[in-house]
C-alpha cells in the first residue's frame, strides 16, 4: 500500500532565527520511500542536513524575518495490513543487553524513572516477563491517561502525566517509556505519521503522532500506548530518549507557529 505523507508548517519570526528541524522520514525507512519527502522552504533560504546519533535526518537553516513556510510531500510503501507482534517477545536480563541499549534504560528529560520506579514495580512486578509485561504497561497507560489536546504543554513529564491522568500522545509515550525503563526494559520514544486506514469514521484532524519502541528478543519492537491496537500505516520520522531528542522543530529565537497541517492517507 502507498501512503502519501506530508505537512505544511507556517512560522512568523520577529527577526532572523536559526532553526533545527526533524521533518523527514527516518533513514531506516529509505527502502520504502517511493517519492522522497524533500523539504521545501518558502521564501527560499539555504539549509544543510546531517544525521544525529539516533539516525534522525536533521535540517539546519536561518529563517528570515517575517513568515516562513516549511512543507513536504512524499510517497511511502507500507504493508496493507495491520501490524503484527514480533515472533520473539523475550525480555533480556540487563547484563545481556547490547551496549546501545543502556542509554534507553536511564532516566531522561521527560521520563523520570526514579519517581516512577516504586509505582512501576507495585503495578507490574508480578506480570510475566517480556511482551506480556510491556503490553500490561501500555494497556495501563492507555486506560490511565485521558486524551485531551487542551491539556497539552511542552514541559509535561511522564510523572506529571501519571499524576494528572490527562494528556496527548507524547504523554502516553513518555509514561510508557518511563515505566518500561523502571522495569529494566529498554524503551525509546518515536514520532511520525500514523494513518487512519481501516478505521471507521469520523476521523480526527491528522497530526504527527508518538509511540514507543521496546527492546525484546534482540530487536526493537513497536508498541503504541495511545491507540493500544494494531494500526495499518505507520511511518517513523525520528526516535530518541524522549521528546527532547526528536522535536520536529527547534527555534533559537522568538517565533510563532501560525498554521499547521499534516497529511497521511492511502493512495
Amino acid at each position: 500500500m502507498k501512503l502519501r505523507v506530508g505537512y505544511e508548517l507556517v512560522y512568523e519570526c520577529v527577526q532572523p532565527t536559526p532553526m533545527l528541524l526533524m521533518l523527514n522520514v527516518h533513514t531506516s525507512r529509505a527502502k520504502d520511500i517511493l517519492v522522497p519527502d524533500l523539504l521545501r522552504v518558502n521564501p527560499r533560504v539555504p539549509f544543510s542536513q546531517y544525521h544525529d546519533s539516533f539516525g534522525n535526518l536533521c535540517s539546519r537553516l536561518v529563517a528570515p524575518r517575517g513568515w516562513l513556510t516549511l512543507s513536504s510531500q512524499g510517497l511511502v510503501e507500507v504493508p496493507a495490513y495491520p501490524e503484527m507482534p514480533e515472533p520473539n517477545g523475550y525480555q533480556h536480563a540487563v547484563e545481556e543487553l547490547p551496549d546501545e541499549c543502556m542509554q534507553f534504560l536511564l532516566g531522561s528529560r521527560y521520563c523520570e524513572t526514579d519517581l516512577l520506579s516504586e509505582a512501576a514495580w507495585q503495578m507490574f512486578g508480578s506480570t510475566p516477563l517480556g511482551r506480556p509485561r510491556v503490553q500490561a504497561i501500555c494497556s495501563f497507560v492507555h486506560r490511565h491517561i485521558r486524551f485531551d489536546y487542551n491539556s497539552a504543554r511542552p514541559t509535561k513529564t511522564a510523572f506529571e502525566a501519571y499524576r494528572e491522568g490527562v494528556g496527548v500522545c507524547r504523554d502516553f509515550a513518555h509514561l510508557a517509556v518511563a515505566l518500561c525503563r523502571a522495569m529494566n526494559i529498554p524503551a525509546r520514544y518515536c514520532t511520525g505519521y500514523i494513518s487512519d486506514v481501516g478505521l471507521p469514521p469520523p476521523y480526527a484532524p491528522m497530526d504527527f503522532c508518538a509511540w514507543i519502541e521496546v527492546y525484546l528478543g534482540n530487536t526493537w519492537q513497536t508498541f503504541d500506548p495511545r491507540n493500544n491496537a494494531p494500526r495499518t500505516g505507520r511511518v517513523l520520522m525520528a526516535r530518541g530518549r524522549d521528546a527532547a531528542d526528536v522535536a520536529l522543530s527547534n527555534t533559537f529565537g522568538m517565533t510563532t507557529l501560525v498554521r499547521f497541517s499534516v497529511v497521511c492517507e492511502a493512495q
